[in-house]
């Protein structure tokens, strides 16, 4: 599938993909140049080599991460701000293209929670175009210079903060990816080579053609952000090899695709593997309080990796807690399924199992368990969690100052909703993803997560002794 400006970008001839028959429309605004249909269905090319056609990806990303290591805020700036409005001024465009995209996903069987992850909407096109134009006004990390120290020899030490280089973006059903990772890594100084799933090509390929233009529209390469063209599974095997051009990989989808990527991975990643995330109602917790966080975070959306998948409370707080709380629930719609304790507190509830604990649902499900305190509500998450976000609902501040430190989560939370866990809610701007990981970089990862540090030394002709 290829989206076809010729203000933009170069159609490879001998670049052939897995393309769905339908017509695409992006607008030039380039020397007033019309609106042009192209027939994405073209199947007399041949198909494309894989392992070469991935390899000139990775040459011009890395030609191209030279370049933008060298351009200044204003110019990144600039740039972004032309994404924004392009994506603005095409939302209708991006909905008919998601639109197909949705009936294809459907067609094929699409499970409700990856729908809901592919779906735009005017709304989330509007907060992609939002999401873009704030990293343009977040401070430019690239070149800040920190930690200056005066040695006894005279020199002077500090880190200065730098690209990481190349980064390879694998990710499934959310389009608004695209505008994300393409935003955040053009701040940060950084190529990318998006690799998007099939279930979105349409979609990604439209949003990938507006991060061209606005590009070009600032005289940066096109080649600074790449959307893989082809469906082919085989791509991302050699993405995820390409050590000669590619820094980091940060792979975006489900246990399948992660499962891959870390058996076959030659180039480190920024990963999370998924999101059971908990509530732990402490026995001080407000009635009005746990009730409306529950809610929130179990209910607000299922299909997100920050949504809550098991309720733990404590026992001395239980029989005041709970009935509110899993009413509330029922009435939503939620299956609970909970402990011997929680099933002898509220009739109809049906019990859970320990693969339940270990579930990332996605769904309107949610595990319950009655625990003796702190203690085993701790030992519990940390047994159970995937180390995405967990949540307690306290009226005790020792409490919570001991969840916080004891808790082994990259978000941990003190009376708030686990569904803050995301890079514009914590002011990042648009996230490219949430690590579970311990080195470099946890938690949302927004623009300094996507650089690096190097030593700089400063002398005035200075040998060393």
């Amino acid at each position: 599938m290829i989206y076809y400006n010729p203000c933009v970008t170069r159609f490879r001839q001998h670049h052939s993909c897995d393309r769905p028959d339908s017509l695409a429309q992006i607008r030039c605004r380039q020397k007033n140049a019309p609106i042009i249909p192209i027939l994405l269905s073209q199947p007399e090319m041949p198909r494309m080599n894989i392992v070469d056609y991935m390899q000139t990806l990775g040459r011009q990303a890395r030609a191209a991460s030279y370049r933008l290591a060298a351009a200044g805020t204003a110019e990144k700036n600039d740039a972004l701000d032309a994404i924004a409005n392009a994506i603005l001024r095409e939302q209708d465009a991006l909905l008919v293209a998601n639109r197909q995209d949705l009936e294809a996903a459907r067609a094929a069987g699409m499970e409700d929670a990856l729908l809901d992850r592919l779906t735009l909407s005017a709304r989330s096109v509007a907060a992609m175009a939002e999401g873009v134009a704030q990293v343009a006004r977040l401070p430019d990390p690239v070149g800040e210079i920190t930690d200056v120290k005066s040695r006894p020899s005279g020199i002077r030490i500090g880190r200065m903060r730098v690209p990481l280089g190349v980064i390879g973006i694998i990710y499934e059903a959310r389009p608004n990816v695209t505008a994300d990772a393409a935003a955040l890594c053009l701040k940060s100084g950084n190529a990318v080579i998006l690799r998007g799933g099939s279930e979105a090509i349409r979609s990604n390929q439209a949003i990938a053609a507006l991060v061209r233009e606005g590009l070009a529209a600032t005289g940066l390469p096109g080649e600074t952000v790449q959307a893989v063209e082809t469906t082919d599974r085989a791509a991302v095997g050699v993405l995820i090899t390409l050590r000669e051009f590619v820094d980091v990989i940060v792979p975006r989808g489900g246990k399948g695709l992660i499962a891959r990527l870390r058996a076959e991975a030659r180039i480190p990643m920024i990963q999370h593997l998924d999101g059971n995330c908990h509530v732990y109602l402490e026995a001080s917790a407000h009635p009005e309080k746990a009730l409306n966080i529950v809610e929130n975070a179990k209910t607000q959306r299922y299909g997100t990796c920050n949504t809550a998948e098991s309720l733990l409370v404590d026992r001395a707080a239980a029989t005041r807690l709970l009935p509110p709380i899993l009413a509330m629930l029922s009435a939503k719609g939620v299956e609970i399924r909970g402990c011997a304790e929680t099933q002898a507190l509220i009739p109809g509830v049906m019990p859970a199992t320990e693969e339940d604990y270990a579930t990332e649902y996605l769904a309107p499900v949610i595990s319950v368990k009655v625990v003796a305190g702190i203690d085993e509500a701790i030992a519990h998450i940390n047994r159970y969690s995937s180390r995405h976000t967990d949540a307690i609902v306290t009226e005790n501040h020792p409490a919570a100052m001991r969840f916080l430190r004891e808790v082994d989560s990259s978000s941990v939370m003190v009376n708030a909703s686990t569904r803050f866990a995301d890079g514009f809610e914590y002011g990042l701007g648009a996230e490219i993803g949430i690590s579970t990981d311990k080195i470099h970089v946890r938690g949302p990862v927004g623009l300094e997560g996507l650089t690096s540090q190097k030593w700089v030394v400063f002398g005035d002709g200075h040998v060393r002794s």
